[in-house]
């Protein structure tokens, strides 16, 4: 990423106060950009509260999905660069009630793309979309040729709003890019029902972390400071006609088991004995699912700068400050 392109630049993030809008804002702020940032609901614990990023922002009280909102913030502030984050992530919250997840993830991109769309500033444009938006494939890994068919709440909300962001590029000649991303982690991340938010905060407590599932799901983990710079990098490039209308994937090609990563984080954590329970009880979620990010890496030349285990020591350090527990390792 190239730092100075971002000084003094006027940029919006949705979604700011989730786990990559908080790491994306603060990286941002540290670039010396212009940063707006549009929160719906406070969040004290988040990473862009706690960190005094916040203090750094100008901050815009609103919902995604409110149009005029969206075109007072993108022209009175005189935005340049969007990054549309907001989102509901959570699977199982998607499955227990899909209304808020499609009207949040589907009717909030189609707002601030057509609020962009009538922005005379907006330079360029990046939605987030998700691995999850290919739905079940019968080849792995993903490929950005594939189809987007998401079968369950969540999956069809990314999808549709993948498919809103190209149909935006193309019909209107927009500087848009789209990510799919793999499952993001790292510090500040406090849906504890994930994997590894969850997963850490037991095994600092020296608690059995739970598996849902029957522990043989296969994902890939990206680390979100390595996503923060995909981000970065992409909208960056959106000055290039080649990169605009295009989706990336972003993921580490090292894709592991569920329960692979929980011992994983167990290893590296002070009760490293610790054994999982796992439920087997997991409903309407793809089995194996991880990308093949060729295309970003030969585009822009993005790639993973951390290991999984340096990322992973980041991430415990994170949580072990944030929940006020010291690292000593088991003797």
């Amino acid at each position: 990423m190239n730092t100075s392109f971002w000084r003094d630049r006027p940029v919006l993030v949705t979604g700011c106060t989730g786990l990559l809008g908080s790491w994306l804002t603060q990286t941002l702020v540290e670039s010396r950009a212009d940063v707006v940032g549009l929160i719906r609901d406070d969040v004290p614990q988040s990473h862009l509260i706690r960190s005094g990023v916040v203090d750094n922002i100008r901050v815009v009280y609103g919902d995604v999905t409110d149009y005029a909102t969206m075109e007072r913030v993108l022209n009175e502030y005189e935005i340049d660069a969007v990054f549309h984050l907001a989102a509901q992530t959570i699977v199982g919250i998607a499955n227990r009630a899909p209304l808020s997840t499609f009207e949040t993830n589907i009717r909030g991109t189609w707002v601030v793309l057509e609020a962009a769309r009538r922005a005379p500033t907006v330079k360029r444009i990046v939605v987030a979309s998700s691995d999850k938006a290919y739905g079940a494939q019968p080849a792995l890994p993903y490929v950005e040729t594939m189809p987007l068919h998401g079968e369950h709440p969540y999956d069809v909300s990314k999808s549709a709003a993948d498919l809103l962001a190209q149909s935006y590029a193309k019909t209107y000649g927009m500087p848009i890019a789209i990510t799919r991303c793999a499952n993001l982690y790292g510090g500040g991340d406090l849906n504890w029902n994930r994997l590894v938010p969850g997963t850490i905060r037991n095994a600092l407590q020296g608690k059995a972390p739970v598996i849902r599932s029957d522990g043989t799901f296969i994902r890939d983990y990206l680390y979100v400071r390595d996503a923060v710079r995909a981000y970065l990098m992409l909208a960056e490039a959106l000055d290039h006609p080649e990169i605009q209308g295009q989706a990336f994937n972003c993921g580490t090609a090292e894709p592991v088991s569920v329960l692979e990563m929980t011992r994983m984080i167990l290893a590296l954590s002070p009760h490293p004995r610790l054994q999982p329970i796992v439920l087997n009880e997991v409903k309407n979620e793809i089995k194996d699912q991880y990308l093949d990010s060729t295309k970003i890496r030969e585009a822009i030349g993005w790639q993973p700068a951390w290991s999984r285990e340096a990322a992973l020591v980041e991430t415990l350090a994170w949580y072990a400050q944030y929940l006020g527990y010291k690292l000593r390792v088991e003797e």
